[in-house]
Order: structure tokens, then C-alpha cells, then sequence
């Protein structure tokens, strides 16, 4: 579960000036990453600071302002509610079982091999380093990885559906459109 500040709603303001460093009245990606720790006291990836900017960016100025922090901080808050409910062995991690059980609840069937290749993309042991030959974090995914798989896997299958226009499960594009597809997703 990712550690944030505890504000009350009166004090939310007082979180987001303490976070702008620069005094600029927005945030930054690199301040924003201060500000959103995972359970084990690690920052959140680039990659869903990157996710979340591009989410509650609406304005498009490249960082985040008041506003749009506000409806970040409770994003996060919803997801800490899940990521609780999904880790039922209170490893702080998400491991394949729990995964899955969290993808099924959405209402995304994934085969076993899907499954296994979201696991392993989003597994922080799959790119933490090594200390001596052994693996210095936990295995299984992060509270931001977590975050980050269930917010791809929706955009995906929203692409997915879009092109999908007479609702079978298959589609026919062009190399070109799949690539424009891919690429626009944020």
C-alpha cells in the first residue's frame, strides 16, 4: 500500500505547498514522486508517475495543479482500498493468485499466459537489482505496479473494443493503425 501523508481535507493544501519545492503552484513529476511512496517506503516508478501526470493532467501544462492533485490524492486513496482488499496475505505485494482475483472482479478473463506475462512485466523482482546474487526486494507487485497493470489493462481493452466494432473478439488492422492505436494509448 503506498504511504502518504494523512490529510484532512482542510489540510490538503498545506500537503500539496509543502510538496512544490520550487514555489511554482504546480507539481512536478519529480516532486510528485516525493510525495507517493509504496508500502515498503520505496517511491513509485517513473513509468506510473508518468501514467498518473498523463491521467490528471487535464489542462496538459505538464505538471500538476491543485486541482488536479486533489483528484490524484483521492484516486490514490480508492486504489489503496483495493490494493488492501486484493492482498490477502498482507505481503505488501501482490502476488499471481491475487492478481488474477483482482483481474476477475474487474471482469478481465485472462488466459494463464497473459496472466503470467502481466506478472512478470509488473513484478518488481523481475527489475530490482541484485545484491551478492540475491534478490534485495520483495517478490510480487508493487502497490504502483498494481496501480499501473489494472489502469493498462483498461486502456488496452478500451482500444481493444473501440476497434472491435461488431463485438466478436477479433479484429483486422492495418500495421499502421495498430501502431497508431498503441502509441495514443497514454
Amino acid at each position: 500500500m503506498a504511504h502518504l501523508p494523512v490529510p484532512t481535507p482542510c489540510t490538503l493544501w498545506t500537503c500539496f505547498t509543502s510538496l512544490d519545492k520550487d514555489r511554482s503552484g504546480t507539481l512536478s513529476m519529480a516532486e510528485l514522486q516525493v510525495a507517493l511512496m509504496n508500502g515498503d517506503w520505496t517511491p513509485f516508478d517513473l513509468d506510473t508517475i508518468k501514467l498518473l501526470m498523463n491521467i490528471f493532467d487535464v489542462d496538459r501544462s505538464g505538471t500538476i495543479g491543485f486541482n488536479e492533485f486533489s483528484g490524484l490524492w483521492k484516486y490514490i486513496k480508492d486504489w489503496q482500498g483495493v490494493f488492501l482488499h486484493f492482498d490477502r496475505d498482507r505481503s505488501g505485494t501482490i502476488d499471481g493468485n491475487e492478481l488474477q482475483n483482482a483481474l476477475n472482479q474487474f471482469g478481465y478473463k485472462l488466459s494463464p499466459q497473459l496472466l503470467n506475462l502481466l506478472q512478470r512485466k509488473y513484478d518488481v523482482t523481475a527489475s530490482a537489482p541484485q545484491t551478492g546474487g540475491y534478490q534485495t526486494a520483495q517478490p510480487g507487485i508493487t502497490f504502483d505496479r498494481f496501480v499501473r497493470a489494472c489502469v493498462v489493462v483498461k486502456q488496452i481493452t478500451e482500444s481493444f473494443a473501440a476497434l472491435d466494432t461488431d463485438r466478436d473478439g477479433w479484429i483486422q488492422v492495418d500495421y499502421e493503425r495498430f501502431l497508431q492505436t498503441v502509441l495514443t494509448l497514454p
